[in-house]
């Protein structure tokens, strides 16, 4: 989730929920070995063993179509302390996919074989390769071959995005296509797509029969969504998710991406409309602002009035 889930929204909701690994946005890959600084902008974890503040790992993730270039991008991940390595054949995005670039992939099982081929070969065999696919570019037609070629390479796992690039976000997700990749694949593989609450990921797993999976946009959409999924905790209520936004505001403000806040806590938003009819009408009252502090007095009145 590019220019989301990042080092600090990692942060925040790591602390709060027990997830078992986090991934990062990914990283671009074109036709060079990236200096270490790029690894250390997109995943400063690796500074500290690889893990949030609250000690969840994180795997760097690479995007990318060149297998050699991917496999020297994989190494070096790993050494700077990424728990695996993962390759993401998933990003529906235009510019992305123009570029080669990561759901375009899924019409070319033999490119994804090299690709992770490549990595597995890099990679120490004691760290994870892993891939996030969807279903398939237009159609569904090569999802089997492609979940096969990345088996085939020498993935660890899988994640399974149960739509199509052409499918996008609408609903329903496709779980059924899952659990025949599940039936035939000795590896994990792991669901994603359209897991709200509790209910739909205990949903998801019956129908895949998978044992794991992966939450995106559910996880920003329900703060605690994980721990909702794994502890039965009680989703946040709009005054709890409120006041983690507040300590989000403070973090980001103080933080190297401060200029950005505007428009990251308006995007935070959009999500949250899904799960909090509050945050829909807030949300009203930020959007004609465009500085900070007047954003920031927004939602500090909001909190104090509950």
């Amino acid at each position: 989730m590019e220019g989301v889930v990042d080092d600090l929204m990692r942060d925040i909701l790591s602390a709060i929920n027990p997830y078992d690994l986090m991934v990062t946005e990914f990283i671009r890959v074109v036709a060079q070995k990236l200096p270490d600084r790029v690894f250390y902008r997109l995943c400063p974890e690796l500074l500290n063993e690889g893990k949030t503040p609250s000690g969840t790992p994180v795997r760097v993730q690479l995007l990318g179509q060149h297998p050699e270039w991917m496999a020297e991008n994989a190494i070096k991940a790993v050494e700077l302390g990424s728990h695996g390595i993962d390759a993401n054949f998933g990003c529906p995005a235009k510019m992305v996919n123009r570029n080669k670039g990561g759901a375009v992939l899924l019409q070319y099982p033999e490119q994804l074989y090299q690709i992770v081929k490549a990595m597995r070969q890099a990679v120490p065999i004691a760290q994870p390769v892993t891939a996030k696919i969807r279903l398939g570019y237009e159609d569904k037609s090569l999802f089997m071959e492609n979940a096969h070629a990345i088996y085939e390479a020498g993935a660890t796992e899988i994640a399974v995005h149960a739509r199509s690039k052409v499918d996008g976000y609408k609903p329903p997700a496709y779980w059924e296509y899952i659990t025949q990749i599940k039936q035939e694949l000795p590896i994990p593989v792991i669901a994603n797509g359209e897991i709200w609450s509790q209910e739909d990921a205990l949903r998801c797993m019956k129908i895949t029969q998978c044992n794991d999976i992966m939450i995106g946009r559910g996880a920003i959409s329900l703060p605690n969504l994980a721990a909702c999924i794994k502890m039965s905790s009680k989703p946040y209520d709009w005054k709890q998710t409120l006041a983690l936004m507040l300590d989000y505001t403070q973090k980001e403000l103080t933080g190297r991406k401060s200029d950005y806040y505007p428009g990251r806590i308006k995007q935070w938003f959009t999500y949250l409309n899904r799960q909090y009819p509050e945050a829909d009408k807030l949300f009203r009252q930020m959007r004609v602002h465009k500085n900070t502090h007047d954003i920031v007095t927004v939602l500090e009145q909001a909190h104090k009035a509950l």
